[in-house]
């Protein structure tokens, strides 16, 4: 298959590119590389040096033989020329990563909210219109998040996309339906993937455009078998408090000696999956196409869930790093159940990889080899919520972690 990989530069989308090129599919690569300028701005870099993304693809032909297509265009607004891309070259299939990811980062400020909702929800509609006018019929695959549904406890285990539910007509009786799974949406980022949604049910029952939507947990871990081939094509690996996701901080903050940081009460349970999962979860996806005129199908691309807490201490107990409760900077539950449904990955045969100690070990020692490039000062998460929480939490020059205001 010829398949776009829409932000393939990104922390999934390196490893899901370099694995589609090595099943011998035509890979093209479009962004805007505006997770490196956001790195600029937040002066922190990847733990993992990276090199560019044309050295990066470079290095892969030269490795493989297999090239991959790099293409800079911004979705969020060259929708012009991403039209003509797309009649000039036809894809297949296109995966779509191509959005501002982090959900700290979207609350950081008044600015970074508006960037997030221009960035994430022009390039989701700039797609879609494109796609119709230009009669693209693309399998679209695109990577949501867990995080749509909240994090709350309805003492049930949350469905694949869509919920049944009766509702009393006029004359008394009671009539069954299907809709999107409500969303509750715990930041500005999270709200984003809640609008996609609502543009792919349009543009499916519309336009009859097909498309597969990827509700996924949190990843975690570096390598995939790709990514092992050369130093040079390794996975980028956040550990700020913006991007770095919670396992992949724990993991580092043990590997330097920096004490685990739970905020709250750490009762917060989450959906996790292996980046190897992650990227093969979306082969997956790409064999189990829909039909035109179908709905919009719906994945839930998690493995396993834990509490914060429960993970901080399995990661002590494996390394003696203390632990730190520290003031939650975000607006959520201090206490969640999280029962999650994922039985159309198992179906077509997902062997789900776990959290086992030797993965984590891998992860350690990434963060041990590349420790001289930590700066412990942005390892805190210190991006509120509201105004409030702002003023509960102090940033710490010296990288120690946060504290209460006294």
């Amino acid at each position: 298959m010829k398949i776009a990989i829409l932000g393939g530069d990104g922390f999934v989308g390196w490893p899901t590119t370099l694995h589609l090129s090595d099943q011998g599919h035509e890979v093209h690569i479009i962004d805007n590389l505006s997770r490196r300028w956001i790195d600029t701005e937040l002066g922190v870099q990847s733990l993992t040096p990276m090199d560019s993304i044309q050295e990066r693809c470079r290095v892969w032909h030269k490795t493989t033989g297999r090239r991959i297509h790099f293409h800079l265009l911004d979705l969020a607004t060259d929708f012009e020329r991403l039209k003509a891309w797309l009649v000039q070259e036809r894809p297949d299939a296109i995966i779509h990563f191509a959005e501002q990811r982090a959900a700290p980062y979207s609350m950081k400020s008044d600015r970074h909210k508006v960037y997030t909702v221009n960035n994430n929800v022009n390039a989701t509609h700039n797609l879609l219109a494109a796609m119709v006018e230009t009669g693209c019929d693309a399998h679209l695959v695109h990577l949501g998040t867990m995080g749509v549904y909240g994090y709350s406890s309805v003492g049930a285990a949350i469905p694949e996309g869509y919920l049944d539910v009766d509702v009393e007509t006029l004359d008394g009786s009671v009539a069954r339906q299907q809709i999107l799974y409500p969303t509750r949406p715990g930041s500005v980022y999270h709200m984003t993937k809640s609008l996609d949604q609502i543009l792919f049910q349009f543009y499916a029952q519309n336009d009859g455009l097909r498309i597969t939507d990827l509700h996924q947990g949190i990843v975690w871990g570096t390598h995939t078998e790709q990514t092992r081939r050369h130093e040079q094509l390794i996975n980028r690996f956040d550990y700020d408090g913006d991007y770095g996701t919670v396992l992949n901080r724990f993991l580092i903050q043990a590997a330097i000696g920096y004490p685990l940081t739970v905020h709250g009460t750490g009762g917060q349970t989450r959906a996790f999956i292996h980046i190897q999962d992650s990227v093969r979860c979306i082969e997956l996806a790409l064999q189990d196409t829909p039909k035109a005129g179908d709905r919009v199908r719906i994945f839930n691309q998690m493995t396993e869930t834990h509490r914060v807490r429960d993970l901080a201490a399995m990661i002590a107990q494996m390394t003696g790093a203390e632990i730190a409760n520290l003031p939650n900077p975000r607006k959520e539950a201090p206490e969640n159940d999280l029962v999650v449904r994922n039985d159309q990955f198992l179906d077509l045969g997902l062997k789900p990889i776990t959290l086992a100690e030797g993965l984590m070990d891998e992860v350690i020692e990434v963060a041990r080899r590349y420790a001289y490039r930590i700066d412990r000062s942005r390892v805190p998460a210190v991006s509120a919520w509201t105004r409030e929480q702002e003023a509960q939490i102090v940033h710490d020059p010296e990288g120690k972690g946060l504290r209460s205001v006294s």
